[in-house]
């Protein structure tokens, strides 16, 4: 199994876990993003600092009248909109991520459940949507990994963010290397944890990485890595991770014994059911692949995907969870 991970580029809103800088001079508490800070590339951003609102400040708010959306701050009806989006672009206009945490529900950063008022004066919201550097980050870096600390609390979000980020950052590296053999190997070792996001996509990056047109190498690393992040769009369905497991299986299923066999089906079953998480069936297969040194399932990605110290107890039913990417 992989013991060597890229470290993921990760932009993250400067105040949650790293600095006192919201409006109210408090910052927020992350056990997740502790948990995440030996193994990625924090860039840390606060955006309502840059633009000159000090600590402690009056707070901003989005404001939508007659489809025009500014962003003010009503305690002074100081306008900062156009410095909030020149901020956003300048600041984002190089930078190379794999992956943002941004803070929920923040006027600047918020990617959803930002409040839409109708004006400055004390009233209830329209409607919901997202900050204004938040939105220039999804724009800017669609089908990324970008998400907010409070929607990172759920398991599903938060083991789907994972593998986006180290996978992400793995194709980086691939990238720079401009190399098709490194891009065959990049394909190969990823086969499984691709197909139990999307088959019809791997079929597509198999085509891809077979390059039958001849194609530049620039041209296939562009094309692949479109398809790759399409894949990763929305969470792996109950089904596609079953479907690989059985796969797998196939490869060491003949030198097994019967209970052995009789208990991983019975693993399969349980976690179609929502009994257990889909780490059983996985360590059932991790400590075959050790046993019988199948060198070919070892260098899957999909038993690996990022490393271990990050794996946490499930306690949810995986196999009912909602799409919580529409």
């Amino acid at each position: 199994m992989n013991n060597s991970y890229t470290k993921p580029n990760i932009l993250i809103s400067r105040c949650i876990e790293f600095d006192n800088c919201r409006y109210n001079s408090q910052k927020i508490s992350s056990d997740f993003v502790k948990k995440l800070n030996p193994y990625v590339n924090f860039i840390k951003v606060c955006p309502e600092l840059e633009i000159g609102l000090g600590v402690p400040r009056n707070p901003i708010r989005v404001i939508e009248n007659k489809e025009i959306i500014k962003l003010i701050q009503p305690e002074t009806k100081k306008d900062v909109t156009n410095d909030m989006i020149r901020f956003s672009k300048k600041f984002l206009k190089n930078l190379e991520i794999d992956g943002a945490i941004l803070k929920s529900k923040s006027p600047s950063c918020g990617i959803k459940d930002v409040k839409i008022y109708p004006t400055i004066e004390k009233s209830a919201p329209l409607r919901k949507s997202k900050g204004f550097f938040g939105s220039t980050v999804i724009e800017k870096y669609p089908l990324y990994a970008i998400e907010d600390e409070d929607r990172l609390r759920n398991h599903i979000i938060k083991e789907h963010f994972l593998r986006k980020i180290f996978l992400f950052a793995s194709f980086r590296v691939i990238k720079d290397k401009k190399s098709i053999k490194k891009l065959i190997n990049f394909h190969s070792i990823n086969k499984f944890l691709i197909m139990s996001y999307n088959q019809k996509e791997l079929k597509e990056l198999g085509n891809i990485t077979a390059n039958n047109e001849k194609k530049s190498i620039k041209k296939v690393l562009e094309d692949y890595e479109i398809h790759l992040k399409l894949a990763f769009s929305k969470s792996p369905r109950c089904t596609s991770n079953i479907n690989v497991l059985q796969h797998t299986f196939g490869y060491i299923s003949k030198d097994l014994k019967s209970k052995e066999k009789n208990l991983f089906i019975k693993s399969i079953n349980d976690f179609r059911k929502g009994h257990i998480g889909l780490s059983v069936p996985i360590s059932l297969m991790k400590s075959w692949i050790i046993r019988f040194d199948q060198s070919y399932l070892s260098k899957q990605t999909y038993f690996s995907p990022y490393p271990d110290e990050l794996v946490e107890v499930e306690n949810i039913n995986f196999c009912a969870a909602r799409d919580y990417w529409k």
